[in-house]
């Protein structure tokens, strides 16, 4: 008993050894790549945020902010049972400028 606990406590500190040296060897490894990610973070990646948040307010800006026609299509819009709340026509997230109703947009009287 008390060989293979040697045994087992040499295998151990070898392991534990060779773990150290592994971690010390990188550890030089580590502030390079830290210092490259920093600059890439910088020099890319916000850039890269500014520019798509350039692009998506220019987009916005050109949008035109009209409802569409409606159309009742029979498929579309249908109530089987009303909401349990508000009036129990309008969905939950009810936005009254892009939402229809069964029987068109509401304010549009048509």
């Amino acid at each position: 008993m008390a060989a293979f606990r040697r045994f087992s406590q040499i295998l151990l500190r070898s392991s534990l050894t060779q773990t150290r040296r592994q971690l010390s060897a990188a550890a030089g490894h580590g502030e390079n790549a830290v210092k490259t990610w920093k600059i890439l973070s910088y020099v890319v990646a916000l850039p890269g945020v500014a520019v798509c948040m350039l692009n998506v307010y220019l987009k916005e800006q050109s949008h035109s902010h009209e409802q569409p026609e409606f159309i009742p299509y029979s498929h579309l819009r249908i109530r089987s049972k009303r909401f349990p709340w508000g009036d129990g026509n309008k969905t939950l997230f009810h936005n009254p400028h892009v939402n229809a109703l069964p029987d068109g947009y509401e304010g549009h009287d048509e």
